[in-house]
């Protein structure tokens, strides 16, 4: 593959890309089909969320154990979440993912059961730690972190599976979510069912394949795959769309994880 070698080039490759993978059958072996399959916000946050959470090692493994989950949940997450009685969380002791175990789960559980209670709709753990004014979603990653693990019992070891920037974190798992929830269009992979967080404040989703491409593309200086190197790509990519800097994720992902570049 010939590579753009000047702004216009490049803007109009990654635009061409962006349109050949944000398609659903682009994403029927990932993560997000997991969500797809509910119609309900609080079952398509939780389901989200959670698949999230774990999407790590093969998706073929990640879509499996978040099905499941859903299982676990009776095909109901948000009912579940609201109704079920703590004898109910003993179906939930042989799920594991990886280092993704039972203690991990449980907290997860009541988590969203605590939550659930209280709120109506997951966004607002994320929106309000962020300002409309703010450049990015910083804020709320920082802020969910702290909500999440705020209940008297919060283990500390699961506190490895939901990043956070204090730890210099990439957020990869987070800002994917985000992503889903947040962007709009119409082209039927994200969801774009929360409004109070802009998607020009999106943080791309930083995984091996989109920080290789990147660095093909030179739109990465910073040696290191950290936050940093998170805010610098995201910034890079606002020049080639200040509204939606996020949606550049379906090309530089689409094209590591297909071996394009």
């Amino acid at each position: 593959m010939t590579l753009p070698t000047n702004f216009s080039e490049l803007k109009d490759f990654l635009n061409d890309k962006v349109a050949t993978y944000n398609e659903p059958s682009f994403i029927e072996n990932d993560p997000i089909t997991i969500p797809h399959q509910f119609s309900k916000l609080q079952d398509i946050e939780i389901m989200g969320f959670w698949s999230s959470m774990l999407a790590w090692g093969q998706r073929k493994t990640i879509i499996n154990k978040s099905n499941e989950l859903i299982q676990l949940m009776d095909g109901a997450p948000h009912d579940f979440m609201i109704n079920h009685e703590e004898k109910d969380r003993e179906k939930f002791l042989n799920f594991k993912h990886r280092t993704f175990q039972v203690i991990d789960t449980l907290y997860f559980l009541e988590f969203f059961q605590t939550f659930y209670k209280k709120n109506n709709s997951l966004e607002v753990a994320f929106s309000q730690f962020l300002q409309p004014e703010e450049e990015h979603i910083g804020s709320a990653l920082k802020g969910f972190h702290e909500l999440f693990f705020a209940l008297p019992n919060a283990p500390h070891r699961t506190k490895k599976h939901v990043a956070t920037p204090v730890r210099k974190s990439t957020c990869k798992r987070l800002n994917m979510f985000l992503r889903w929830m947040v962007r709009q269009d119409d082209k039927g992979v994200d969801f774009g069912l929360w409004k109070n967080i802009s998607p020009s404040q999106l943080l791309m989703p930083l995984d091996v394949h989109v920080d290789k491409v990147a660095r093909k593309l030179n739109l990465l200086d910073r040696k290191q795959t950290d936050w940093k190197t998170v805010l610098e790509l995201t910034q890079k990519l606002r020049a080639f769309d200040e509204k939606d800097p996020v949606k550049y994720d379906f090309a530089l992902f689409g094209l590591g994880v297909l071996g394009e570049i």
